[in-house]
């Protein structure tokens, strides 16, 4: 099997809905040798904000010298990002071979697994084959029938923000969804809440109480910004000053101290993380396609803000950098999301939209997109070709000399750079 026919084998597995539960994981590991055993986890679930405290926790253990794995979705460009060990994603070669082990065995199973379990089978397998000293073990969906939820104890349960996303499976309140993310919390445990929700806290907090396991909570009072802009951030918290970080949005502190708070757990726990590990891994931590920058002149800023809480967090960071400048916007949204809540949010800060229709079947229409925004007294443009908006809304920014942002699933970020590269190059 080569690279081609291992990604189209798993591509080829239907979902069948996200068909939630642990069983079909369990026998497929089981049916491998249980790789999963053995191997020490962070495991890392909430609704926004778990893919930036992954690649800072990564990149901090690895400056203190360990072998991290790194499991994370969804992939940003191309599917090998998804497990990485050292920083490295898994080679071609090594993931045609993971999956040319594991196909006759998951396609012998009488209830097959989804894409989703396959994958993280294939990642466990990886993780062990590599000797990683810890795995940095990113939740798809909720946490408690999540499939990485088959893990024995990790060493720190990490729970970042909690909001109201994927009702139809999560639940539709906070209390139900935190309930889910709760899940990943076992017996004797360590926990740790990086939210901002007292609602959700007290779930977690009777979730760790009746595991017997040990948690705290981000002070989020204790954390000071001294210097933000669009190249990233200065910030105290608690007792750890002038915490710089390269990654940009004014929620990435929130995100830093959940860190800090975890490698604190980790140092009471059999871990050595200097202070000068973390420093050097906050700062050097990278993590494509948060409210990131693609462009400096005119300012081009990415965001995957794909829920309320997403696009609220970037109308913040959108606020705190330009004071008060109104700003180009391209926009994408799937029509199952609260885009008009997400659109009251954002839209005063909005000069000009220009709206696209992201590549998805649940995409909400350019042109239906584009009457809300003008119903909301923003003037607005509807595109049915991403590259075209893409064109439109750089060629506004540059002629107009404003800032453009452009928010959307994660899933738009591969085209939307590319689109932007000819851009830039039509414009010369």
């Amino acid at each position: 099997m080569n690279y081609n026919e291992a990604l189209e084998y798993i591509h080829s597995v239907e979902w069948l809905g996200s068909r939630p539960g642990l069983s079909r994981t369990q026998e497929l590991l089981a049916k491998l040798g249980n790789p999963e055993k053995g191997l020490k986890y962070i495991h890392v679930a909430g609704t926004n904000g778990k893919g930036s405290t992954c690649a800072m926790l990564d990149s901090v253990l690895r400056r203190a010298g360990y072998r991290v794995g790194l499991y994370t979705s969804p992939y940003i460009v191309r599917f090998n990002e998804r497990m990485c060990v050292d920083g490295e994603p898994i080679s071609d070669d090594e993931l045609a071979e993971l999956v040319g082990l594991i196909k006759p065995i998951a396609d012998a199973m009488e209830d097959k697994p989804t894409e989703f379990e396959l994958i993280t089978a294939i990642a466990f397998l990886y993780f062990k084959r590599h000797e990683c000293d810890v795995v940095v073990l990113e939740v798809g969906m909720g946490g408690r029938l999540d499939s990485t939820n088959v893990i024995d104890t990790p060493i720190v349960s990490v729970i970042t923000g909690i909001a109201i996303d994927h009702v139809s499976v999560l639940g539709s309140t906070v209390r139900e969804i935190a309930a889910e993310k709760a899940g990943i919390i076992k017996e004797n445990g360590n926990v740790i809440y990086g939210g901002r929700d007292d609602e959700a806290f007290e779930v977690i907090a009777e979730r760790a109480e009746a595991t017997e396991s040990c948690y705290r909570r981000v002070a989020h009072k204790a954390i000071k910004i001294r210097h933000m802009d669009v190249h990233g951030t200065v910030f105290d918290y608690d007792i750890v000053d002038n915490v710089r970080l390269s990654l940009c949005g004014s929620y990435q502190p929130d995100n830093a101290s959940t860190v800090i708070e975890t490698v604190r757990t980790l140092n009471v726990n059999g871990f050595y993380i200097s202070e000068e590990a973390l420093y050097e891994g906050l700062a050097s931590a990278k993590w494509r396609a948060r409210f990131e920058l693609l462009n400096e002149d005119p300012i081009v800023i990415f965001d995957g803000s794909h829920n309320l809480q997403g696009v609220t967090a970037a109308a913040d960071s959108v606020a705190s950098f330009f004071g008060g400048e109104r700003v180009a916007l391209l926009m994408g949204v799937l029509a199952d999301k609260e885009y008009d809540k997400m659109l009251d949010k954002i839209l005063p800060l909005v000069e000009y939209a220009h709206c696209i229709t992201p590549p998805s079947p649940r995409a909400l229409d350019s042109e239906e997109l584009a009457a809300e925004c003008v119903a909301r007294g923003v003037c607005s443009t509807s595109y049915r070709n991403l590259e075209d908006g893409v064109a439109s809304a750089y060629e506004y920014a540059k002629t107009q000399n404003v800032p453009l942002v452009m928010l959307g699933s994660l899933y738009m970020y591969g085209d939307v750079v590319n689109a932007l590269e000819k851009a830039k190059k039509s414009l010369v």
